[in-house]
């Protein structure tokens, strides 16, 4: 019995460590050939305003709310100790370094990522892909490249709309409802917010949006290799709930290392 659950676990960590190479050498095929010529630039702006556009609306919510929640519990925290002139600096810092850009891409991964694997799932199923490559036409280049291209471009732009959002919500729970001083708000902002600060943020939303990408186009991509078998329906359903899964793990994964390497 040993020796079974052994055998077992050693074929599944080779079966994980099989699919990772899988999947990063197909990223990174894809991104060399969407950065070799013949650009294609429409299906990337078209994939810009299908993961950033349409994501704006639930982003600027999500970025009001969180701003506003975060400010009253900061200022909750923070009377205790008389030290409320603090409440902008603290808002601030939490959005920019952590909560906007991790925040910014599981919203993303919710809305984004689950439709692009389920896209690129069904395509597979479907057997289109098979018909683009019996067409001399690259799946990399042709389906997927966009999609990675979008998601290193809207993500940063999202992240940021969430942190000038979520700024103002922070603004109008701690000068107008509670009625900190507006310039000890604005100016704890100004002595403590560095580029720095604003540049983790950023190299954070530029990872998140490869990592959400990646992931779901793979999973959906290779949807017809998995061990259980993934045809049809309830193949796709399934494959698009491991890619949103280890898409979010992959995120809060990727911030922890991030904010090792830069703090």
């Amino acid at each position: 019995m040993l020796k079974a659950a052994v055998e077992k676990l050693g074929d599944n960590a080779l079966y994980v460590v099989e699919r990772t190479g899988l999947m990063g050498m197909f990223v990174v095929s894809c991104l060399v050939k969407g950065l070799t010529p013949p650009y294609r630039l429409f299906p990337v702006v078209k994939q810009v305003h299908f993961i950033g556009a349409r994501s704006t609306l639930v982003i600027l919510v999500a970025g009001l709310f969180t701003g506003m929640v975060v400010a009253l519990q900061f200022y909750d925290s923070l009377v205790r100790f008389g030290a409320v002139a603090a409440l902008g600096s603290a808002v601030a810092l939490s959005l920019l370094r952590e909560l906007g850009p991790v925040l910014t891409a599981l919203v993303v991964i919710g809305r984004a990522g689950s439709a692009t694997c389920a896209e690129i799932g069904i395509m597979r199923t479907d057997e289109q892909i098979d018909a683009l490559e019996c067409m001399a036409i690259d799946p990399h280049k042709y389906l997927v490249a966009p999609k990675l291209l979008a998601g290193i471009i809207a993500l940063p732009v999202l992240t940021t709309l969430f942190d000038v959002v979520g700024l103002a919500g922070g603004y109008f729970v701690g000068v107008v409802l509670f009625g900190i001083s507006e310039a000890a708000y604005v100016q704890g902002m100004y002595e403590t917010v560095v580029w720095h600060d604003i540049e983790m943020g950023l190299v954070k939303s530029l990872v998140f949006g490869l990592l959400i990408i990646a992931i779901a186009s793979a999973q959906g991509y290779f949807m017809h290799l998995q061990r259980q078998g993934a045809f049809g329906a309830e193949g796709v359903s399934r494959t698009t709930t491991e890619a949103v899964v280890i898409s979010t793990i992959g995120v809060l994964v990727a911030d922890y290392l991030i904010s090792a390497i830069m703090l």
